[in-house]
């Protein structure tokens, strides 16, 4: 194939546009709300609440801002398109989305990593607690939680950049590994580089924190029944975030990297809930599962109906 000179490529994700483009709108805008509201009224507790001040909260806040981050990258873009004759993007916005969607989901499995250290310390080894989980080593883990993915998603899309392109119908309706299918041919140092990148900030956290969460279950089963009541309240929502996201990642990188014969409705579907179930299903685990917040969510929600 021959290499075409690009400025912008064109999304060819999108299903019955012409039938569905203001219900699409509709829908995506009241979605976009709802996890920008939900979210930031946790973080918001979060922030409001002394008693709340403790490094699993803490992460629970940090996770839920990076939700809101995460939907940001693509939201506003897809509203954008829903209302538009043609959905194009420019190339270099489609790396930059690329690099911001990728390093936000990076960031959420290390955030996740960190919150099942944080339940093994305080569960596993409850007089060191204090010890180790003191507000510098809080600071440390959110820094590199958010610097890392983005050293490495920032490498990558560097390539990206330099890559050669034959093809400006990205078959998606976001940037996002699909981008591969545009190049001429696939260069072989940005396979070992991607696949570096996808065991160091997504394989990598999600099996320490599987085997934290193992071990959790380990101590919890040979201890009292309410240590193990304790263990699971704690625990519970954190595998529920954990597996649904995994699950939907896993989707993302085999689906959007390959040639696949998925029908184009069914590749549009299974894209949207990769952005859509995360973000907006977070807060109300973390706000129905959580003791402490969901006390403070029921007085906040009285308090306004008193008034």
């Amino acid at each position: 194939m021959d290499e075409v000179n690009v400025t912008y490529i064109t999304l060819d994700g999108y299903v019955e546009m012409n039938k569905y483009k203001y219900l699409y709108f509709t829908v995506i805008l009241i979605v976009y709300i709802l996890i920008i509201c939900s979210n930031a009224t946790i973080v918001y507790l979060i922030w409001i609440h002394k008693n709340l001040h403790e490094p699993m909260y803490i992460f629970i806040a940090a996770l839920l801002f990076n939700c809101v981050l995460y939907s940001t990258t693509v939201y506003p873009k897809l509203l954008i398109d829903f209302v538009s004759e043609k959905q194009i993007i420019q190339y270099s916005s489609c790396i930059f989305q690329l690099f911001l969607f990728y390093s936000a989901i990076g960031t959420e499995f290390l955030l996740l990593a960190t919150m099942a250290f944080d339940r093994y310390v305080s569960i596993c080894k409850p007089l060191r607690y204090p010890i180790i989980m003191r507000k510098t080593t809080v600071k440390l883990l959110l820094v590199v939680a958010w610097f890392l993915p983005a050293c490495h998603i920032g490498g990558e899309a560097i390539l990206i950049a330099e890559a050669k392109i034959c093809n400006l119908n990205l078959n998606g309706i976001f940037c996002n590994n699909a981008i591969f299918t545009l190049q001429c041919v696939r260069s072989t140092t940005l396979t070992i580089f991607g696949i570096f990148t996808l065991i160091n900030i997504s394989i990598l956290p999600m099996l320490f924190t599987v085997f934290t969460y193992a071990n959790i279950l380990v101590v919890s089963y040979k201890s009292s029944k309410t240590f193990r009541k304790k263990a699971a309240e704690t625990c519970v929502p954190h595998l529920l975030v954990l597996i649904s996201f995994s699950y939907l990642c896993t989707y993302e990188v085999v689906i959007a990297r390959i040639e696949s014969g998925l029908p184009k409705t069914t590749r549009f579907i299974m894209t949207l809930q990769l952005f859509l179930y995360p973000p907006l299903f977070n807060p109300f685990i973390y706000g129905l599962k959580m003791k402490e917040i969901f006390k403070h969510l029921k007085r906040m929600f009285s308090i306004k109906k008193l008034g």
